[in-house]
C-alpha cells in the first residue's frame, strides 16, 4: 500500500477531462430538437476529431483493449484503431444517455436491474450503503431503483471541480432528481464525517474504484487484466468509518439498453490494524474481479481514457518542462 507521492504526468486529472457542462447541456438540447440518431449523425464526427487529435487517449484506449484481448481473447484478430474508434463512440453515446439518465427520460423498459433486492431491503429499513462502482458503461441508471422505492437519494462522489456546476445543470432540468454530485479532490477524515449523517438517513454513497484521487491518497495494488494496477483505498476506508454494507455497482451495455448490477462485496467493511494494508488489498482485488467480468460482457463500456496502469506512480524527474493538457 503506497501513501501519497509526486504525480505521473500522465494522471487521469493532469490530462483533464474534455467534456463540460457546458457541452453537455448543448448535448442535451441536440437531442431534444433532432432526436436520437439525427444527434448521433452529428456527433460522429466530434468523435472522429477528438480520436485524431488526442494521442495520449487514443494510445490509452488501445492498451486496455489490447490486455483485455490478452486476458480473455474477445476478438479473432488484435485489437486496432477501427475498435479504438468504437471505443470513443461508445463513449459519446454515452454521455447523452447520462443526461437521459439524470433527468428520467431514459427508457426504463431498457434497463435490466440485477442483485438490486438486498438494496431495497436497507432502504426499506432506513440503513444507507456505499457502491463503489467505475467509470463505465452509464452508472446514472441505477436511479431506476427509485421507481421501485421512491425517496432514493444518491450521492456521487467526483473528483473534478463541475459538481456543483452540474448540480446547476440537474436542479434545471430534473428538479426532482434524487441524485447529487459532492466534490472530493482527496478522501480524508472529515470526508468520512460529512457523509456519515447521509448513510444515517438511510442514503446511497456512490464513489468510483478506478481512479486515484487527485492529490493520490493511499492505494493498493490488484491483478487487472493480468497486470498488477493501483486502485484508490478511499471507498473502502469510507465503508469501513462509516460501519456500512459495501456493494459493487456496475452497467454495461445490454441489447438495446443497459444492465445495472449490484454485487454484495461485505455486509461491513473490516480493517484490523494489525492487517489493514492486507484487507485492503483483498477488497480491492473483489473490485477489480467484478470490474473485470463485466468488460468481458461488454469491452467498449470502460471509459478511462488514460494510461491506467501508470496512475500511483512516481513521476520521473523531468529533464525539460512538458505540456499534456
Amino acid at each position: 500500500m503506497s501513501g501519497p507521492s509526486t504525480r505521473s504526468p500522465h494522471h487521469w486529472a493532469q490530462i483533464g477531462e474534455s467534456t463540460c457542462v457546458g457541452g453537455m447541456w448543448l448535448l442535451y438540447q441536440l437531442h431534444r430538437w433532432l432526436g436520437r440518431w439525427p444527434f448521433l449523425l452529428c456527433l460522429y464526427p466530434v468523435v472522429g476529431y477528438y480520436w485524431l487529435t488526442r494521442p495520449v487517449a487514443r494510445r490509452a484506449s488501445l492498451q486496455y483493449l489490447q490486455r483485455l484481448q490478452q486476458a480473455h481473447g474477445l476478438w479473432p484478430r488484435g485489437p486496432g484503431w477501427v475498435h479504438g474508434l468504437r471505443h470513443f463512440g461508445v463513449f459519446a453515446q454515452v454521455i447523452l444517455d447520462k443526461l437521459l439518465a439524470v433527468t428520467n427520460s431514459y427508457r426504463t423498459e431498457h434497463v435490466r436491474l440485477e442483485g438490486q433486492q438486498p438494496l431495497l431491503d436497507l432502504m426499506a429499513r432506513g440503513q444507507g450503503a456505499v457502491l463503489v462502482t467505475a467509470h463505465m458503461g452509464c452508472v446514472e441508471l441505477c436511479q431506476t431503483l427509485a421507481r421501485q422505492c421512491p425517496g432514493l437519494q444518491l450521492t456521487i462522489l467526483v473528483h473534478t471541480r463541475h459538481a456543483e456546476r452540474f448540480n446547476r445543470l440537474l436542479r434545471r432540468m430534473a428538479p426532482d432528481s434524487g441524485v447529487q454530485l459532492l466534490q472530493v479532490l482527496d478522501f480524508n477524515m472529515a470526508t468520512a464525517m460529512a457523509l456519515a449523517d447521509r448513510v444515517a438517513r438511510g442514503e446511497f454513497i456512490a464513489i468510483a474504484g478506478d481512479r486515484v484521487p487527485v492529490h493520490e491518497s493511499k492505494t493498493t495494488q490488484a491483478l487487472f487484466l493480468g497486470h498488477e494496477a493501483a486502485f484508490p483505498c478511499g471507498p473502502y476506508i469510507l465503508s469501513g468509518l462509516l460501519k456500512c454494507p459495501l456493494y459493487f455497482m456496475g452497467c454495461v451495455h445490454e441489447g438495446r439498453g443497459y444492465v445495472v448490477e449490484f454485487v454484495p462485496l461485505a455486509a461491513q467493511v473490516e480493517l484490523p490494524r494489525a492487517r489493514r494494508a492486507q484487507a485492503l488489498a483483498g477488497y480491492a482485488r473483489l473490485y477489480a474481479q467484478q470490474l473485470e467480468r463485466l468488460l468481458c460482457k461488454a469491452p467498449y463500456d470502460w471509459f478511462n481514457f488514460f494510461p491506467f496502469w501508470e496512475q500511483g506512480m512516481p513521476a520521473p524527474a523531468p529533464t525539460h518542462p512538458l505540456n499534456h493538457g
